[in-house]
C-alpha cells in the first residue's frame, strides 16, 4: 500500500493566520463557558432555594411592544432573542470557515463535516430506542444532539490547555457545524404552526439586509432595523426566531469588495469580532441564568427525574451516542480516504475530544422547551438530564485528555519552536508536504 503523504492526514496543521484568528475566538469562547457555567449555578441555586418563586416570577415578567406582539416573558426573549445573536455569530463563523478559512479546502472539511454529523445521528437514534413507544416523549429526539463549545473549551481549559491547536480547531468547527445542523432541526422539526405571510414578509427586510451588507453599509442606524424587523417577522411566522439570525449571517459577505484583501479585512470578520463578547459574554449566559433553574426536589426527586425514559435518552445519547457518532465518522473518513493521524497524536485523542462534544447545554435546553414546553414536568427531567449528562460526558474527556497531556505538551513546545525569530513558528512554514522535524522524544 502506498504511504499517504503529509497532506493526506487528519488533524494536520492549517495555516499560522488561521490559527491565530481561532485561537482569539477560543479565549473568548473559554471566558464565556465560565460565565455560563456560573449563570448555570446560580440558576439551580436561586430555583432550589427559599427564594425561588422570586426566580420563576423574574422568567415570567413580559417586557416589549404590545402593538407588534412582543411582550413576551424574559425567558422568551432570551430563548428566541438572545440566542438569535448566538446564532447570528455561529453563521457568520461558519461561512466565513467555507469560504476563506482552512475548510474551504473539502479535505479539511470533510473530518469536522463527518463528525458533527455522525454526532447528531447517533445520539437521536439512541434517544428514539430508549423512548420509542411513546410519541410525546420522542419529540425530545434532537435534545442530546447538541455540543455546547463554551462548556467544552471551559473543561479544555482546566485539563487541556497544551493541547494542540489542530484538536481545538476540529472541536471548534465541529461545535459550529453542529450548531448549523441544530438550527435546521429547529426550523423544520420543531415549527408547528406556520403563518406563510409573516414568512414571506420578513424576505423583504432579509433582502434589504442583504443588499445593504453586499455594498458595504455597515451603519447600525440602517442594520439593525432591518435585522429586528427579520427577525420579529420570522418569530410571527411560527418558524423560531433564531432561525432569522443564521439567514442574516449568510448574507454578510467575508472578503472585500471586489473579493480583494484578507478576510480578516471583511465585513463578517467586523461584525463577528464586535458580537462575539456580547454572544459569548452576555446572550449565552443570560439564557443559562433564565433557563436552567429547576426545582430538584430533593434526593428522591432528583432519582425519578434521571430515572425517566426522558432523562436516560438524553444522558446515553450525550454520554454514549456522542463518543460512538462522532469517533465512528471520524474512523470512516481515515478508512476510506486512506488518511492517517497526524504525527504525535493518537486515536486516544480523538476519543478524548469526541467525549467532550456530549457537553450540551446552549441548544439541548432551547430544544427542551420547543419539544415540551417551558416549566412542564418532561421539560425539568429533560433539563435536569442535560445538566447530568454534560457533567458525565465531561468527566471521563477530562481523565483521557489529561493522561495525555505530558504527549501534548511535547507537541506544543514543537509548535513553538521560531528558529529565525520572526514571530511565526517555523511548522507553520514548511511546505504542507514536508516531513516535521523529529519531535523532543523522537530525537
Amino acid at each position: 500500500m502506498i504511504e499517504p503523504t503529509r497532506g493526506n492526514v487528519i488533524f494536520g496543521r492549517g495555516s499560522w493566520a488561521e490559527l491565530r484568528r481561532l485561537t482569539a475566538i477560543l479565549r473568548l469562547e473559554t471566558v464565556g463557558g465560565a460565565l455560563l457555567l456560573g449563570a448555570a449555578v446560580i440558576a439551580m441555586v436561586w430555583a432550589n432555594s427559599p427564594w425561588a418563586p422570586t426566580y420563576q416570577a423574574l422568567r415570567a415578567y413580559s417586557v416589549g411592544p404590545q402593538a407588534l406582539h412582543l411582550h413576551l416573558p424574559l425567558g422568551v426573549w432570551a430563548a428566541d432573542g438572545l440566542l438569535a445573536v448566538f446564532f447570528f455569530v455561529a453563521g457568520l463563523e461558519l461561512k466565513r470557515e467555507f469560504v476563506a478559512g482552512d475548510l474551504r479546502r473539502p479535505s479539511r472539511a470533510v473530518v469536522p463535516v463527518a463528525a458533527a454529523a455522525g454526532g447528531v445521528l447517533v445520539p437521536a437514534l439512541i434517544y428514539a430506542a430508549v423512548n420509542r413507544a411513546d410519541a410525546a416523549a420522542l419529540q425530545g429526539w434532537a435534545i442530546p444532539t447538541a455540543t455546547d463549545i463554551a462548556f467544552a473549551l471551559a473543561v479544555l481549559a482546566v485539563v487541556g490547555r497544551n493541547l494542540p491547536s489542530a484538536l481545538r480547531t476540529f472541536l471548534l468547527t465541529l461545535a459550529v457545524v453542529d450548531d448549523l445542523i441544530a438550527i435546521v432541526i429547529i426550523a423544520f422539526a420543531y415549527t408547528k404552526t406556520l403563518h406563510p405571510l409573516p414568512l414571506v414578509a420578513a424576505l423583504l427586510p432579509l433582502a434589504a439586509f442583504a443588499l445593504a451588507a453586499q455594498l458595504r453599509r455597515s451603519s447600525p442606524w440602517l442594520l439593525v432595523p432591518l435585522a429586528f424587523a427579520t427577525w420579529a417577522l420570522v418569530h410571527a411566522s411560527g418558524v423560531h426566531a433564531t432561525v432569522a439570525g443564521v439567514l442574516l449571517a449568510f448574507t454578510v459577505p467575508v472578503l472585500p469588495r471586489g473579493g480583494r484583501g484578507a478576510a480578516g479585512d471583511g465585513m463578517a470578520a467586523r461584525f463577528e469580532h464586535r458580537l462575539r463578547p456580547i454572544s459569548a459574554g452576555l446572550a449565552v449566559p443570560v439564557f443559562a441564568l433564565l433557563t436552567a433553574g429547576v426545582p430538584l426536589g430533593g434526593p428522591a426527586g432528583l432519582a425519578a427525574a434521571l430515572s425517566s425514559p426522558v432523562s436516560v435518552g438524553i444522558v446515553a445519547g450525550l454520554v454514549v451516542g456522542k463518543v460512538i457518532g462522532v469517533l465512528a465518522a471520524t474512523v470512516l473518513v481515515a478508512r476510506f480516504t486512506a488518511a492517517r493521524l497526524d504525527d504525535g497524536l493518537s486515536w486516544a485523542d480523538v476519543a478524548g475530544l469526541a467525549m467532550l462534544t456530549g457537553m450540551g447545554f446552549t441548544v439541548s435546553l432551547l430544544i427542551t422547551d420547543l419539544a415540551f414546553g417551558p416549566g412542564s414536568a418532561t421539560a425539568t427531567d429533560a433539563t435536569i438530564a442535560v445538566l447530568a449528562g454534560s457533567l458525565a460526558a465531561a468527566l471521563p474527556a477530562a481523565v483521557v485528555l489529561r493522561l495525555r497531556d505530558r504527549a501534548y505538551r511535547r507537541l506544543a513546545e514543537a509548535e513553538a519552536v521560531d528558529a529565525d525569530h520572526d514571530g511565526i513558528p517555523d511548522v507553520y512554514q514548511r511546505p504542507a508536504d514536508a516531513p516535521d522535524a523529529a519531535l523532543p522524544e523522537q530525537r
